[in-house]
């Protein structure tokens, strides 16, 4: 069987949330006799085509970038060859101009698309945008919320919830494998024996101002690893309310967040936007064992992190409610630990790499039995 994963951006231009969930899919099925081809943009599309761990990352040249949404003449003729090999086109939501390319292709083959997040940020072009999303998704075979959290919360999907299956985001636990012992030291003389971590690319919805906040209110030490567009501002902003209990530590290696996840007391996750509709990185403190501070913004977020079961589920955009959840955490270290056992033992059971891609192994082959039926 062959899969054909089309996104706006994958590896090696980028490798975000969205595309680590596509190489985990590739990767994890590969031994369930899935062949996968993954199509996105790139500005230098000159190695058009590559190999990845197993799979081919094909580029298309991107012309033109609007709104977080980019655009491509290349995409239509790439996407229609790559299409017509596959057995099961694999689409990843939301990206406007994909529509667009599913609709032109006119194809005959069976589709499903995993709908990673509504669209927040741009409301406007949302209602411009909405007529061609409800035909586009009107027009797939099989929709995938990564939660039963955000399937019951998103608008967007209410008319859709009978074409829906939900499959949790699963990561390998090989993938976060444990740091070294002179790693470990060298980290625990750079940083506080106990410290909050967050783990990220420091985008608008990630609510890191409100997570300054509350380190300045309570004095515990966080440790924020991971760059991005709102870095010079979060800077800016720790300066300015001398929170030097903050620690900017930037982008890491996979070594050194293995190091960080095992030293840190908890995670803290303050997003406030459903901009997070799932948070990776809490899957990966569930690996660890660590305990979780997240905020309730109706998506998986919740799902992955249970109030009162793994963590703590605050108010979002709330510095003292965060500093509160915080400080009751730090100072209960026996409930933090019992957090963090809950926490592994529900990555076992719902957010493995394995049971991630047997359902989706089992999806692809439904919906190609049905169209062999037909």
């Amino acid at each position: 069987m062959r899969v054909l994963h089309f996104f706006k951006t994958y590896w090696p231009d980028t490798f975000g949330g969205v595309e680590r969930t596509i190489h985990a899919i590739a990767k994890g099925t590969a031994p369930l006799g899935v062949q996968t081809d993954v199509l996105s943009l790139s500005r230098e599309p000159d190695l058009n085509t590559v190999l990845f761990e197993g799979h081919w990352a094909h580029k298309a040249k991107l012309n033109l970038e609007v709104a977080s949404t980019g655009f491509s003449l290349e995409a239509f003729g790439r996407f229609r060859a790559l299409a017509a090999e596959a057995d099961i086109v694999h689409y990843h939501f939301p990206w406007p101009f994909m529509d667009m390319v599913h609709f032109a292709s006119r194809l005959n083959k069976p589709t499903l698309v995993t709908y990673h997040s509504d669209i927040v940020k741009q409301k406007g072009l949302l209602t411009l945008y909405r007529p061609l999303m409800r035909a586009f998704l009107g027009s797939v075979d099989r929709i995938v919320p990564t939660s039963p959290n955000y399937l019951q919360s998103s608008l967007d999907l209410s008319d859709f919830k009978d074409k829906c299956t939900v499959i949790p985001i699963g990561l390998d636990r090989a993938s976060c494998a444990p740091a070294s012992e002179a790693k470990k030291a060298e980290w625990r003389r750079k940083l506080p024996e106990t410290f909050f971590l967050f783990v990220g690319v420091l985008r608008y919805y990630k609510g890191l101002h409100i997570l300054i906040d509350a380190a300045k209110r309570t004095g515990l030490p966080v440790a924020i690893v991971g760059a991005g567009p709102m870095e010079a501002e979060l800077k800016q902003q720790a300066e300015r309310l001398g929170a030097g209990n903050v620690f900017f530590l930037g982008a890491l290696d996979d070594e050194d967040k293995s190091a960080l996840l095992e030293l840190s007391y908890a995670t803290v996750f303050p997003s406030h936007l459903r901009s997070e509709a799932f948070g990776l990185s809490l899957v990966e403190a569930s690996m660890f064992a660590k305990p979780m501070i997240t905020c309730e913004v109706g998506s998986g977020t919740s799902y992955v992190n249970l109030d009162g079961t793994t963590g703590i589920v605050t108010a979002p955009d709330d510095a003292g409610a965060l500093a509160e959840a915080m400080t009751k955490l730090a100072g209960d270290p026996a409930q933090a630990a019992a957090f963090g056992q809950a926490a592994l033992a529900r990555y076992e059971a719902l957010f493995t790499i394995d049971r991630m891609c047997a359902a989706y192994a089992e999806l692809y082959g439904e919906l190609l039995s049905r169209t062999r039926r037909k």
